[in-house]
């Protein structure tokens, strides 16, 4: 399974583990909601990757083997597994294991805290020759704010340790082989929270973001498709593929 759920007394982590470089294709979009709703019991939730890497973002030797038909059928899902995450309303902590790029930074975007160990976090979608989804935009309009969103997009840049921190794409450091514990930690204290009261001002927080994405997502859902499912968009994926991921 491309994302694994165990128990850890009365938190539940969620592991994506998805070849190499846990990718997000269609299968795995799909299984992190299935598993989210399974771990609705939970007083919290930490969202982790397998071995040393959080999420590498969007698997783009699926799009480059699959083609414009693929990117109609995966990116919708992938936004629905964005904003499954983001909407959940029990506390949601990424324990970053390792890099958490594009797509990966995302996630850990719509999580309520973030605790890097080594690695970077960056979002380089634009780089790839891709837009993002309307989704993934006011995820990160709502972690991070508007005013960072030009020059952490149009950049491409991704940033690691005291760098990361001082930016605020993250909430806290743990040394490598800690990250998971401090992050189990912070999901305890923040499960001990009432539960009602934690997801109505978490709903009140997001409130304006869902609404942007619910008001919009249609429309601009099908422009993004348009963009990924474009010939310079697929050669641009292509061209990546063929010099760094293989």
């Amino acid at each position: 399974m491309p994302i694994t759920l165990e128990s850890h007394r009365d938190v539940a982590v969620l592991r994506i583990d998805h070849g190499k470089a846990n990718t997000l294709d269609s299968d795995s979009c799909r299984e992190l909601v299935l598993r989210l709703d399974e771990a609705s019991p939970a007083r919290a939730v930490v969202l982790t990757g397998t071995g040393r890497i959080f999420s590498a973002g969007v698997d783009l030797k699926r799009i480059h083997d699959g083609g414009a038909a693929y990117v109609s059928e995966f990116l919708p899902l992938l936004s629905d597994a964005l904003l499954a995450v983001f909407g959940f309303p029990r506390p949601v902590v990424a324990a970053l294991n390792g890099p958490a790029i594009a797509g990966g930074a995302v996630l850990a975007a719509a999580c309520d805290h973030r605790v890097l160990g080594s690695g970077t976090i960056g979002v380089t979608e634009l780089l790839v020759g891709v837009p993002f989804p309307l989704s993934a935009l006011e995820i990160l309009r709502c972690a991070y704010g508007t005013a960072p969103l030009p020059s952490l997009t149009y950049s491409g840049a991704v940033h690691g340790g005291e760098d990361a921190l001082a930016r605020g794409l993250v909430d806290e450091l743990a040394a490598p082989d800690d990250v998971l514990e401090r992050a189990l930690a912070v999901a305890a204290r923040l499960g001990e929270l009432p539960a009602e009261p934690f997801a109505h001002t978490k709903a009140q927080i997001r409130q304006p973001f869902h609404e942007r994405i619910a008001e919009h997502r249609h429309t601009d859902d099908l422009e993004v498709e348009r963009l990924w499912r474009s010939p310079a968009a697929l050669a641009a994926v292509k061209s990546y593929v063929d010099e760094v991921l293989r």
